[in-house]
């Protein structure tokens, strides 16, 4: 008994340390943000269950990404075309109008979109139980087995074109340990049966998803463009909400998109390097920035910023 409250009170001391530092204000710090949606998954395994499995991963995945702090994450397809139709409702001049109706032209557009399939459920619904949570983080427990298998694609909006692809498996096993993200808020996207093997194995498979997204932002290209010159202030339109900060330094410049002539494929894109600039003042959606080095006069209204 007493050598099991040692083995309790070391996985609190863990809990209580990840806590101190909370694992979005870690990710959060200092990146640039993507733009990003999720788009439903399709259910090709043929499982069916108590609850919608396309809809339950696509609310995880979503929900997985923001917390870590590295992407604006934007609602789902589904959530966006009901915000659409609200949009055009309004305009249509059958509503009341004022303050509170929807204003078309300023839906965030998303940079990266996730799509995907889910290939593969297995379900053992032997064992059960255990564990203890706290403020989000799981700790130790058991349960029954379950596996799923999906496979996700990264896909550029601009091209269409598949940035990255991977197929991650979540499983739910009897052994050790799970530390992961939050798991407050997914009840419902599971019917009330989120800690059953597959709902289980959902998470450990968003868990997996979600870290090879992040992995791969080194290698996609983060951009922004000017919106306006005025005297010695070049104003872009990126700001807090794209994780900018004071003193971050940008490259402006000419961009010119190489295509294939016979496809008209996105083969690379070229940008000359007009000017450097640092970030001076930031707001939620732009920066108002100084010249550092380069030729100011030659900054247009539309040029290309883009990471240092």
């Amino acid at each position: 008994m007493e050598k099991k409250l040692r083995v309790v009170a070391c996985w609190i001391a863990i809990a209580a340390a990840l806590v101190a530092v909370p694992v979005v204000a870690q990710e959060a710090t200092g990146g640039l943000r993507y733009s990003i949606t999720v788009s439903k998954f399709e259910n090709r395994a043929g499982w069916h269950g108590r609850w919608d499995i396309g809809d339950a991963w696509g609310t995880v995945l979503t929900d997985m990404l923001n917390q870590t702090g590295k992407f604006i994450v934007l609602g789902e397809k589904d959530m966006r075309s009901e915000a659409l139709e609200e949009q055009d409702f309004a305009a249509s001049g059958r509503t009341a109008g004022g303050n509170k109706a929807p204003v078309t032209g300023q839906m965030t557009p998303a940079q990266l979109l996730v799509k995907g399939a889910i290939t593969h459920v297995q379900d053992d619904t032997g064992g059960g139980g255990g564990g203890i949570r706290i403020k989000g983080f799981r700790i130790g427990g058991k349960g029954g087995k379950g596996e799923i298998n999906a496979t996700i694609y990264v896909v550029d909006s601009t091209t269409g074109q598949v940035l990255a692809s991977k197929s991650v498996v979540g499983t739910s096993t009897r052994k050790g340990a799970n530390i992961g993200y939050s798991t407050g808020g997914w009840g419902a996207a599971f019917g009330g049966h989120k800690n059953d093997n597959v709902g289980k194995a959902v998470e450990a498979a968003c868990a997996e998803a979600v870290d090879f997204i992040v992995a791969q932002l080194p290698n996609i290209p983060w951009t922004g463009s000017v919106v306006l010159v005025k005297g010695d202030r070049v104003f872009i339109n990126r700001g807090t909400r794209e994780g900018v900060q004071p003193g971050q330094q940008f490259v402006i410049g000419n961009a010119q998109v190489i295509r294939d002539p016979d496809t008209g494929e996105v083969l690379d894109q070229e940008m000359t390097q007009v000017a450097t600039i640092q970030a001076d003042t930031v707001k939620e959606k732009l920066s108002i920035c100084s010249v550092v080095s380069g030729d100011a006069n030659k900054i247009e209204k539309g040029m290309t910023v883009s990471a240092k």
